[in-house]
């Protein structure tokens, strides 16, 4: 199975200004997704789902509408079947550096102003490095590989 990166558009099967049950209705396929309801502590739902050991939310917040979806690698002992691409790139097998000069080639600006945390404005793109998995790691200490990606409309880091 594969997942595509589709900047800004969305994280197929899920697209930005989808509705919570249309969201739900594309992930379900996977298994029942979770879906947490907006509250006063969080002002916006969220649908979490997972496809075979890959992390997937979707954050519903302007008219209750997708704005953002982040994907999570899978955990150091996993294997998924699932590919996660960004133009035919698996953003989880790929060194990170290799998925940043990709972006780079692409004429995308890439903010790598934190390391840990890497994104391309406009786009919107977001990358993280973080975690307290036992993983291959580069000369700085960072995951060679991203443990996440978000996509997201042009404004979301304005917000």
């Amino acid at each position: 199975m594969r997942l595509i990166i589709d900047p800004p558009r969305g994280v197929a099967p899920v697209r930005l200004g989808m509705t919570l049950d249309e969201t739900v209705a594309a992930v379900s396929v996977w298994g029942a997704p979770r879906v947490y309801p907006a509250d006063a502590v969080r002002g916006f739902d969220l649908v979490s789902t997972e496809c075979d050991g890959i992390g997937f939310q979707a954050v519903l917040e302007r008219d209750r509408r997708v704005t953002a979806v982040t994907v999570w690698g899978p955990d150091e002992d996993e294997d998924p079947a699932v590919q996660v691409l960004l133009d035919g790139l698996d953003v989880f097998r790929t060194p990170a550096d290799e998925i940043l000069a990709h972006a780079t080639r692409k004429g995308w600006h890439v903010d790598d102003d934190d390391p840990r945390a890497p994104y391309v404005p406009g786009v919107t793109l977001a990358f993280t490095r973080d975690t307290s998995q036992e993983v291959p790691r580069d000369g700085n200490g960072l995951p060679v590989h991203f443990t996440s990606v978000l996509v997201a409309d042009e404004t979301y880091r304005e917000r």
